[in-house]
């Protein structure tokens, strides 16, 4: 029994989504996926390039700029220096995947409790909160996607609202095209039109062909019009830009074909459950909605499958296979809500038992595994540490009550309030960790470079990371095409290990080591250090 009434899901995804998408976003320093965006939007508001999109000055065509338009709004209303303010946008996109992917369920299962279910295990997979919490394309792309797919798989069931659905469709998809061009469309879209195809099939087309038109120009018109202009307005470029994006897709980050069979892996908490949704043999006699199933299920296959075949491979591409992975476990979901303590024999047991034992454990063992990994890292912690314990211990110990109680919905629910409490109360001890010594970021640079009168270059293309943390522009001298600044006396960025470069662009100068930047958060001792956060700087004193 469904002790949630139906009156507060919304309510209920609304408050979920807020607790783990929008708190504590400035936690974590930019990754470089971030990074390259959010330059690009500072660029956007400090320099007017809405269109012709930049990177430290640069062309910067290889992404539509949908997302990085949001970005940059954002930023203008509440600064740049705002990570939130940033992040912010994802966060909403988010929660319109969550609960657009709420009514679809109710469209196409029929069942509210079902979609809510499935909603909840949407917004807590791993890779959706990653998305979610991060400035990058990817979420804006499915996002938007699977609005137009709510309305396209109206347009193809139903005789009612035709011209609607169509114009909607076509909108929202072309929205995913212009967040991050035609990922989603390959990843999640024809997978649904092949699983649609498979399991439904598409009748009734007569009165459709025109409003179809309709959806197809819609689509078209906002999917192509920002590429024309970029090639109309920079061919050379824009060329350029595509040629090595087609390469990267074929040369960079190949893996073999069952690279992505672990794929259920991505959804984090949820794992033993996902996996065990997939086993359509077992599940087909159990589920009380078999042609649904049978939609959700192979249109997560087909998404990773043709994942699959594209040879660049990487475990952020799963994104887009979570959304109907989470339709397919909400069917074994509601089977084990209902059959749990009557029908299922303990073998079958077993899986909600590891997955949700293994939850309810580290509940209760987060207070001593928390202090023995972190020990002398919590000072200036310790607060927020037992907050965090006294909130998941009881969460962990009810977990295990009721999973020994066979009350498996409720202790479904306290899952979800484990995931809330870990990143409320929990997520900002990850600065605990932030022990590099050496640490040193490039903030005050450009200050000092008004203050002493000697400009700063950048020799070569760096890290985003690196011009992101500068503040703003940095001119870039390139060595294959140098071009000589103006001043007798200036400082260069320099990359590690790249002073012999410098001595060879500038034979002769005098050259100076000034200072090294380090944006690492933990020291070169440990795993996870990157080298392309640092960066030295060096004066250059030309005879």
């Amino acid at each position: 029994m469904n002790f949630i009434q139906e009156k507060n899901y919304i309510w209920i995804l609304i408050i979920v989504c807020f607790a783990i998408f929008f708190v504590n976003l400035d936690v974590l320093y930019p990754n470089i996926m971030e990074a390259r965006n959010f330059i690009t939007a500072r660029e956007m508001v400090s320099d007017g390039n809405w269109l012709l999109t930049t990177m430290n000055g640069e062309p910067r065509y290889e992404k539509p700029p949908l997302p990085t338009w949001l970005a940059a709004i954002s930023g203008m209303f509440f600064g740049f220096k705002s990570l939130m303010a940033l992040r912010i946008p994802s966060a909403f996109i988010t929660l319109l995947l969550v609960l657009c992917s709420y009514r679809f369920g109710v469209y196409f299962i029929k069942n509210k409790q079902q979609a809510f279910i499935n909603s909840l295990l949407l917004a807590t997979s791993f890779y959706i909160i990653f998305a979610g919490r991060n400035g990058t394309w990817d979420i804006f792309a499915h996002g938007f996607m699977i609005v137009g797919i709510y309305y396209i798989f109206q347009f193809f069931s139903s005789v009612e609202n035709i011209w609607k659905n169509a114009l909607l469709a076509g909108l929202f998809i072309g929205l995913s095209f212009m967040s991050k061009g035609p990922v989603s469309h390959f990843a999640l879209f024809l997978p649904f039109i092949i699983a649609y195809s498979i399991v439904y099939k598409y009748e009734g087309f007569k009165r459709k062909w025109l409003p179809l038109l309709g959806l197809i120009v819609i689509t078209g018109i906002l999917s192509s019009w920002w590429a024309l202009y970029i090639y109309e307005m920079d061919t050379a470029t824009a060329t350029a830009i595509a040629d090595k994006e087609t390469t990267a897709w074929k040369d960079r980050n190949v893996r073999p074909f069952y690279y992505y069979w672990s794929f259920f892996v991505q959804s984090g908490i949820w794992t033993v459950v996902a996996f065990v949704s997939l086993l359509y043999p077992y599940l087909k006699s159990r589920v009380d909605n078999l042609k649904a199933y049978k939609f959700s299920l192979f249109w997560t296959l087909f998404a990773v499958i043709l994942l699959s075949v594209i040879p660049e491979k990487k475990s952020r591409y799963l994104l887009p296979v979570l959304i109907p992975l989470a339709y397919t476990t909400s069917f074994y979901m509601m089977y084990v809500f209902k059959s749990f303590k009557t029908k299922m024999q303990k073998l079958e047991k077993l899986p909600i038992y590891i997955n949700f034992g293994l939850v309810g454990l580290i509940g209760l063992a987060f207070p001593i595994v928390g202090y023995l990994f972190l020990q002398d890292r919590l000072d200036g912690f310790y607060t927020r540490f037992g907050i965090t314990s006294v909130l998941l211990v009881p969460i962990g110990f009810y977990i295990i009550k009721y999973l020994y109680e066979k009350e498996i919905q409720k202790a479904f629910y306290l899952i979800i309030l484990f995931l809330m409490t870990t990143i409320v109360f929990g997520f900002p001890l990850a600065n605990a960790f932030l022990d590099n010594p050496k640490y040193n970021s490039l903030k005050d640079i450009s200050r000092k470079a008004t203050e002493e009168k000697i400009p700063v270059y950048m020799f070569n293309i760096q890290s985003p990371e690196l011009v992101w943390d500068y503040g703003g522009k940095v001119p870039l001298l390139h060595s294959h095409a140098l071009e000589i600044p103006k001043e007798d006396t200036f400082k260069v960025l320099v990359m590690i290990d790249g002073k012999k470069g410098v001595e060879q662009a500038f034979p002769n100068a005098k050259i100076t080591y000034q200072e090294t930047f380090d944006l690492n958060p933990i020291d070169e001792t440990k795993g996870g250090y990157k080298d392309r956060l640092r960066t030295e700087m060096y004066l250059v004193e030309r005879k």
